[in-house]
C-alpha cells in the first residue's frame, strides 16, 4: 500500500493500486487492512502534490465512483487551501479541465442521469473554482454558462443547478467561509450579471407547454434555481415581467406544483412597501382561485394530511408557509382591497385555520408563527397608543402603526368568526408546559416526565402568548369555549387524558388575562368541576391525571389565591392530601406546586387571617410530621425549602422561634446521632445514621438557600457538631483508603461519608450566599474562622480521589462574602488548595471534572477580590515569583481546555488579570516576562478549530495586549538584548511595537505556510490599524482565520457568536418590553415581594 505514496509510480499503476486500496477500505473484513488503507489514503490526501494525479484518476476508464469521489476531495482541498500559491497558467488549466469534465458528463441525458452523484460532486468543484476565479480572472463565466445552456436540455438543467449552488454559496453560506471583501465582490457581480441568468430562466419557461410533457426535469430545475434567487434579485425581475403569471400557471401542473409554490412562498413573503401592491393583490387572488380547484374548501385538511403521500404533505406545509408569509408581510394589501380581495382573504384564513389542525408539529409551528403576530397586531390596535412602543418588539403586519382604532371594529367584524374557530384549534393544541410532571407515555401509561424539552417549552410559550392575545380580543368567547370543553369532559362525551390535559394547560396559560372579578368566577367554576371530576373518576391513573391538572391550574393563578385566603387554604390542604398519594409523579407535583405557591403567596401564610386563630405557618409547623411522613427525601427537601421562603417574610421577632420549630424533627434525629457518636465514634459508620445525616444536611442546605440570613440561628446550633462530624468522617475516610486501597473510594460507605462532607460545605456556602446578611463579624468569628484551618488542612492532606470540589466552591464564596481575605489567610487558602488541585487536573482534560471547573472559579474569585496578593503569595520574593508563574501557567492551561466552560472561564480570568495588571505597578514586569507566552498561546487557541467558541475572548485578549504595546505603556525592552535576531526585530530606532509586529509576522509565517508573506503582513497591519475599533479588529481576525487552512472549511458560525448573542440580548430586551404591557404575559415575579395583601 505504501507504494501509492511514491511520486515515481506510473499513472496507470497508481490508479490501479488506488482502486485496490479503496476497495480494501470499503470491503475488507480485516480491520488491520482497513486501517492501513485509511492511513495511506489520508496521507496521500495530505500530500501537497497529490492533486497532480487527479486528472489521471478522473480520466481513467478503470476508476470506480469511490475513487473519483476521493480524487475530487483532493482537488477540493487544493482549490481551498493552495489555489493562490499556484501559477496563473496552472489555475487556468485546472479551471478548463473541470469545465470540460462537467460538459462531458452533462451533454448526454442518459450519462447525466446515470452519473448524477458524480456530476453533483463535479459541479461542487466547479463552484469552488468559480469562487476563486470570478470575476477577476474569469469575467466571462456567466456568459459562458448561459450560452452553453442553450445547446442542450440536459446541459441547461445541469448549468441551472450550478447557478443554484453558486447562489447558495454566495448568499447563504459565505459567512465564515470567505473574507468579507470577497463576499461583497461576488454578491455585487452576481447582481450585475443576473439579467443573463434571468433570460435563461425565461427561455426555459417559454417552452413550458412542450417541456412539461417531454422534459419536466428541466422545468423543475429552473423553478428550484429560481427559488434560490428570489430572496436577493432586483424586484423588477419579479414584478415587472411575466414571472408571477408563469408561476401561477405552473401551480396548475401537478408535476410542477410544489416547486412553483416554493417560489410563490418566497415572493409572497417579500416586504417591499406599497409600490407593487397591485401585483401582490393579483398574485394572491389568482392563487386562491387555483387553490379552491386543487383543494376544495370542504376538504378536512387535517384528516387528509394523515393519509397523504409525501408530495401532498409537502404541498400542505408549503401552503402554510405561503399563507403565513404573505399575511405576515402583505395583509395590508388585502385589507385595503375590494370585496373580491376581502373574500379571498377570508378563504385563505379559513385554509390556514384548517392547516393549523394538522398533527405534524412543524406544520403547526409554521401556522402559529403567523397567528401569534396576527393576534398581537389586533390586540395592539385594540389597546391603541399605550402599546405603540411595543410594536417594534415584534415584526408584525401592522395596519395602523400609530395604534389607531379607527377601523378596529371593522376588522374584528371581518375576523371574528375565524378567530373563534382559531381559539378552538389553539386550545386543543396547547403543548405540555414545563411544570407538568406526569404525562401519558407512548404506551398510554401515566408516567413522571423528567426531561425538559427546550423546543417544547418555546412552543408552549408561543401558544400561551397567542392564546392570551386571543383572550384579550374576546374574553367571553374564550371562556365559553373552555367551559364548553370542560362540560364535555364532565359528561364523558370527549373524555380523554389528552383532551383534559390540553384544556387545563390552556386554562392555566391565560392566567392574568382576565379582570379579577371575571377570573374569580371562571376559576371557581373550573376548580369546582375539576374536583368533582376527580371524585367521579374511577381508577388511580384517571384520578392522577385529574389531580395533576388541578394542581397545575391553581398553581398558575397566584393573584387569585392571594386575594382569596379560604380558597388558598383549601388548595394548600388539598396539596398536603396529594402528598400522601403514591401514584408516580403526584407527590412531586404536589411539592412543586406548594413550592410555587409558597414563593408567590408567602405573606398570606405569616399573618393571622380573618376567622383564624394563628398564622397558617404555625399550624403547618405543628403538623410537619403528618404532612411529610409519606414523602421521599427529595420531596421532604422541597417541602422544607417552601417553609424557608415563608418564614423569611415573617415578623423579625418571630423568625428564630419559627426556624427552631421548623427544624424540630431533623434536629432531634441529628442530636440523637451526635449523642450516639459521643458514646462510640464507630456508631457514625452505621449506614442508617449516615443516610439520615445526608438527608438532614440536604434539608438544611435547601432551607439556608430560601431562608437566607435568619438561618443563622439554626447554623450556629448545628455548626460545632458539623465540624466534629467533618473531622471524624475525614479520619474514617482516610482509614478506609489506607486499609482497602484507592478503589475503596467507590465503596458504599466511602460515598456516604463524602456525601456528608459535601453537604456540610454546601449548607455553609448556601448560607454565606444570602443577600440579607448583616452580622458579618459574628459570622466570621463563629463560622468562617473556626472552619478555615480544619477544612483546608483536610483537603491538602487527603488523597486526590477524595478531595471534594465543594471545598473549592465554599472558599470561593468565603472570599466573595469577605470581599477579599487578609493576605495571611489567602496564602493559607492558596497553599492548601492551589498546587495540589492543579496536580490533580493538569495531566489530562478528563479527570476530576467537578474540581477543575471549581478550581478555576476559585482562581477567578481571587483575581477579582485579592488581585494584589497574587504577587505576594510568599515573603520570599523568589518563591512569590514562582507562585505567580504557577497562577499564569494554570490560566494558560485553562484556556487550552477542550471543555468549553473551563476554557471560557480561563479566558475570562486572563482578560480580568490583564485589566488588573494595567492598573498595577507590575505592568512592566508582567509584559517583559509573560507577554510572548500569552501571545503565542492565544494565537494557538485562536487558530485551533476546536476553540472556535472562544473567539470573542481570544479577540479581546489579543486586542488588549497589542493595545498596551501600541500605546507604549511598557517602557522596558520586551526583546532579549543578547539575541541578535530579536534585536534586529526591534528595528532602528528600537521600539516594543516594532518588535511585536515583526515577532507576530514571524510566528504567523512559520505557522501558516499556505499564506503568502504579503497576506501575513496585511493581517498584522490590519490588527494594529484597528486597535481602536473592536468590531473592525474582529472582522480582520475572522478574515485571517478563514484564509488559514484550518478554518477555510467547516462550520465557522462560532466566530460570529458574539454578534448573535448581542442580537439575542437586544431581541430579549424588546421582548420583555412587549410582554410587560400585556396583562397575563408579564412574567410574574418568583417571590411576592411588595405585592398587595388585598
Amino acid at each position: 500500500m505504501e507504494q501509492l505514496l511514491d511520486p515515481k509510480l506510473p499513472d496507470t499503476e497508481f490508479v490501479a493500486l488506488l482502486e485496490r486500496i479503496i476497495q480494501s477500505l470499503y470491503t475488507s473484513t480485516n480491520a488491520d487492512e482497513r486501517n492501513s488503507a485509511q492511513s495511506v489514503l489520508t496521507r496521500l490526501q495530505e500530500n501537497p502534490d497529490s492533486w497532480l494525479r487527479v486528472d489521471k484518476i478522473l480520466d481513467s476508464p478503470y476508476a470506480s465512483a469511490s475513487a473519483k469521489f476521493y480524487a475530487l476531495q483532493i482537488l477540493g482541498d487544493m482549490i481551498q487551501y493552495r489555489w493562490k500559491l499556484l501559477p496563473r497558467e496552472t489555475c487556468e488549466q485546472i479551471r478548463d479541465y473541470v469545465v470540460k469534465k462537467v460538459i462531458e458528463m452533462s451533454t448526454d441525458e442518459e450519462t447525466m442521469r446515470r452519473e448524477q452523484t458524480y456530476l453533483m460532486k463535479l459541479n461542487g468543484s466547479l463552484v469552488q473554482v468559480v469562487k476563486q476565479e470570478w470575476p477577476a480572472n474569469w469575467r466571462s463565466f456567466v456568459n459562458d454558462i448561459v450560452g452553453a445552456s442553450k445547446t442542450s436540455t440536459s446541459r441547461c438543467e445541469n448549468n441551472l443547478q450550478i447557478l443554484s449552488l453558486l447562489s447558495e454559496e454566495v448568499f447563504q453560506f459565505s459567512a465564515g467561509q470567505l473574507t468579507q471583501e470577497k463576499i461583497d465582490n461576488l454578491k455585487s457581480q452576481f447582481n450585475n450579471e443576473f439579467s443573463k441568468v434571468f433570460e435563461l430562466c425565461q427561455f426555459v419557461f417559454e417552452q413550458t407547454s412542450s417541456l412539461s410533457e417531454s422534459k419536466p426535469e428541466l422545468l423543475i430545475a429552473t423553478l428550484n434555481t429560481l427559488e434560490k434567487f428570489l430572496a436577493w434579485i432586483p424586484l423588477g425581475y419579479i414584478f415587472e415581467t411575466e414571472l408571477i403569471s408563469t408561476l401561477l400557471q405552473c401551480v396548475k401542473v401537478p408535476a410542477l406544483r410544489n416547486h412553483a409554490l416554493k417560489c410563490l412562498v418566497e415572493i409572497g413573503s417579500l416586504s417591499v412597501g406599497v409600490v407593487y401592491d397591485e401585483k401582490f393583490l393579483h398574485l394572491y387572488v389568482s392563487f386562491i382561485l387555483h387553490l379552491t380547484e386543487i383543494v376544495p374548501q370542504s376538504v378536512d385538511i387535517a384528516n387528509a394530511y394523515e393519509d397523504a403521500d409525501d408530495q401532498t404533505q409537502t404541498f400542505i406545509m408549503d401552503l402554510a408557509l405561503f399563507f403565513s408569509g404573505f399575511f405576515r408581510n402583505n395583509l395590508r394589501v388585502l385589507e385595503a382591497g375590494n370585496t373580491e380581495a376581502h373574500e379571498a382573504l377570508k378563504i385563505g384564513l379559513e385554509y390556514l385555520v384548517k392547516i393549523s389542525s394538522v398533527s405534524e408539529v412543524e406544520v403547526f409551528k409554521t401556522c402559529l408563527e403567523f397567528w401569534h403576530k396576527f393576534a398581537f397586531d389586533l390586540h395592539h390596535q385594540q389597546h391603541g397608543a399605550k402599546m405603540q412602543g411595543a410594536i417594534f418588539a415584534l415584526r408584525t403586519l401592522t395596519v395602523n402603526p400609530n395604534g389607531d382604532r379607527s377601523n378596529f371594529e371593522e376588522r374584528m367584524s371581518m375576523y371574528e368568526p375565524m378567530l373563534s374557530a382559531l381559539r378552538r384549534v389553539i386550545i386543543s393544541r396547547v403543548p405540555k408546559p414545563e411544570e407538568v410532571l406526569i404525562v401519558e407515555d407512548d404506551n398510554g401509561e401515566i408516567v413522571r416526565e423528567t426531561i425538559k424539552d427546550s423546543d417544547a417549552i418555546a412552543l408552549y410559550k408561543t401558544v400561551k402568548e397567542t392564546l392570551i392575545y386571543l383572550c384579550h380580543l374576546s374574553t367571553t368567547d374564550t371562556e365559553l369555549i373552555m367551559l364548553e370543553k370542560l362540560t364535555m369532559q364532565m359528561n364523558g362525551s370527549q373524555w380523554s387524558w389528552n383532551n383534559l390535559n390540553t384544556l387545563c394547560w390552556a386554562i392555566g396559560s391565560i392566567s392574568g388575562a382576565m379582570g379579577e372579578a371575571e377570573e374569580k368566577q371562571f376559576l371557581v367554576t373550573v376548580v369546582k368541576e375539576l374536583l368533582q371530576l376527580c371524585e367521579m373518576k374511577r381508577g388511580k391513573d384517571n384520578k392522577a391525571v385529574v389531580a395533576s391538572n388541578i394542581m397545575y391550574v391553581v398553581g398558575q393563578y397566584p393573584r387569585f389565591l392571594r386575594a382569596h385566603w379560604k380558597f388558598l387554604k383549601t388548595v394548600v390542604n388539598k396539596l398536603f392530601e396529594f402528598m400522601h398519594e403514591t401514584h408516580p409523579g403526584v407527590q412531586d407535583m404536589a411539592c412543586d406546586t406548594f413550592l410555587k405557591i409558597s414563593q408567590k403567596c408567602r405573606r398570606k401564610f405569616v399573618k393571622t387571617q380573618a376567622g383564624e386563630t394563628q398564622p397558617f405557618i404555625s399550624e403547618m409547623l405543628s403538623n410537619v410530621l403528618e404532612i411529610i411522613k409519606e414523602l421521599q427525601p427529595h420531596q421532604v427537601h422541597s417541602f422544607y425549602e417552601s417553609c424557608g421562603w415563608i418564614i423569611a417574610v415573617s415578623p423579625a421577632a418571630e423568625k428564630p422561634e419559627l426556624v427552631k420549630k421548623l427544624f424540630e424533627l431533623p434536629n432531634a434525629t441529628f442530636q440523637h446521632v451526635i449523642e450516639e457518636a459521643r458514646l462510640n465514634e464507630q456508631n457514625l459508620q452505621r449506614r442508617e445514621d449516615m443516610k439520615s445525616l445526608v438527608t438532614i444536611l440536604k434539608t438544611n442546605a435547601r432551607v439556608a438557600s430560601s431562608l437566607g440570613a435568619p438561618y443563622f440561628v439554626q447554623l450556629v446550633w448545628m455548626f460545632p457538631n458539623m465540624m466534629i462530624l467533618y473531622t471524624a468522617y475525614s479520619r474514617m475516610l482516610a482509614e478506609v483508603i489506607r486499609t482497602g486501597g484507592p478503589n475503596m473510594v467507590k465503596s458504599f460507605d466511602a460515598r456516604n461519608i463524602r456525601s456528608i462532607k459535601k453537604e456540610i460545605c454546601r449548607t455553609i456556602e448556601a448560607f454565606l450566599n444570602a443577600k440579607d446578611i448583616q452580622n458579618h463579624e459574628e459570622i466570621m468569628a463563629n463560622i468562617v474562622s473556626p472552619m478555615t484551618e480544619p477544612m483546608l488542612v483536610d483537603y491538602y492532606e487527603s488523597p486526590p480521589e477524595v478531595r471534594d470540589a465543594e471545598v473549592l466552591s465554599l472558599f470561593s464564596q468565603v472570599i466573595v462574602f469577605t470581599t477579599g481575605l487578609p493576605v495571611p489567610t489567602l496564602r493559607l487558602v492558596f497553599k492548601s488548595l492551589f498546587a495540589c488541585t492543579l496536580e490533580m487536573i493538569k495531566n489530562n482534560f478528563e479527570d476530576f471534572p467537578d474540581a477543575r471547573l471549581k478550581f478555576f472559579l476559585l482562581l477567578q474569585t481571587i483575581n477579582e477580590y485579592n488581585f494584589p496578593a497574587l504577587f505576594t503569595l510568599d515573603d520570599d520574593p523568589a518563591a512569590a515569583e514562582a507562585e505567580f508563574k504557577l497562577v499564569i501557567n494554570a490560566v494558560i492551561w485553562a484556556i487550552k481546555h477542550t471543555e468549553r466552560n473551563v476554557a471560557e472561564t480561563g479566558l475570562i480570568i486572563l482578560l480580568e488579570l490583564l485589566q488588573n495588571v494595567d492598573k498595577s505597578s507590575f505592568l512592566g514586569y508582567f509584559y517583559t516576562t509573560g507577554f510572548r507566552m500569552i501571545l503565542n498561546d492565544i494565537l494557538s487557541v485562536l487558530t485551533d478549530t476546536l476553540h472556535r467558541p472562544g473567539f470573542k475572548y481570544h479577540a479581546m485578549i489579543l486586542m488588549h495586549i497589542l493595545s498596551v504595546v501600541a500605546k507604549e505603556s511598557v517602557k522596558e525592552p520586551m526583546w532579549n538584548p543578547s539575541v541578535a535576531e530579536e534585536v534586529a526585530m526591534a528595528g532602528s530606532p528600537q521600539s516594543n511595537q516594532l518588535f511585536v509586529k515583526n515577532h507576530l509576522e514571524h510566528v504567523l509565517k512559520m505557522s501558516f505556510p499556505n499564506l503568502t508573506p504579503r497576506q501575513v503582513e496585511k493581517v498584522v497591519a490590519n490588527m494594529f490599524g484597528s486597535l481602536n475599533d473592536e468590531n473592525a479588529f474582529k472582522s480582520h481576525l475572522r478574515d485571517f482565520l478563514i484564509q488559514t487552512k484550518e478554518f477555510s472549511a467547516g462550520d465557522n458560525t462560532d466566530l460570529y457568536d458574539e454578534e448573535k448573542q448581542a442580537e439575542l440580548a437586544e431581541k430579549k430586551k424588546k421582548e420583555e418590553e412587549r410582554l410587560a404591557i400585556t396583562p397575563g404575559l408579564a412574567p410574574a415575579p418568583v417571590l411576592d415581594e411588595g405585592m398587595a395583601d388585598n
